[in-house]
């Protein structure tokens, strides 16, 4: 019984982190493209760490979150503040960036 117990709870973790990193990642990575201002082209460099830096924001507010009992793991706050969260950072990395 404790071995199932412990997959769940591994699959809980496993797929939390699948999911900020798709939502952080792709956030971060299109407030990289879409901000207006003056671009020297895709940079893959500069790309990859606004992705970097959305998938972070979006984790540790979602822990943040959790941490103050704010929301539970799974409800739509946490998606929300997740989103929020990975694009502001996108964009103020992307302001001073660019």
């Amino acid at each position: 019984m404790s071995i199932i117990d412990l997959m769940a709870a591994l699959m809980g973790v496993s797929m939390g982190f699948l999911a900020f990193l798709v939502i952080g990642g792709i956030s971060g990575a299109s407030a990289w493209i879409f901000y207006p201002g003056t671009s020297s082209g895709l940079r893959s460099g500069r790309i990859l760490i606004a992705f970097l830096l959305g998938f972070i924001a979006a984790a540790i507010s979602s822990y943040l979150g959790q941490y103050w009992d704010l929301f539970q793991s799974g409800q739509i706050l946490e998606w929300a503040s997740a989103i929020f969260a990975s694009c502001a950072v996108g964009c103020v990395f992307t302001a001073l960036a660019k």
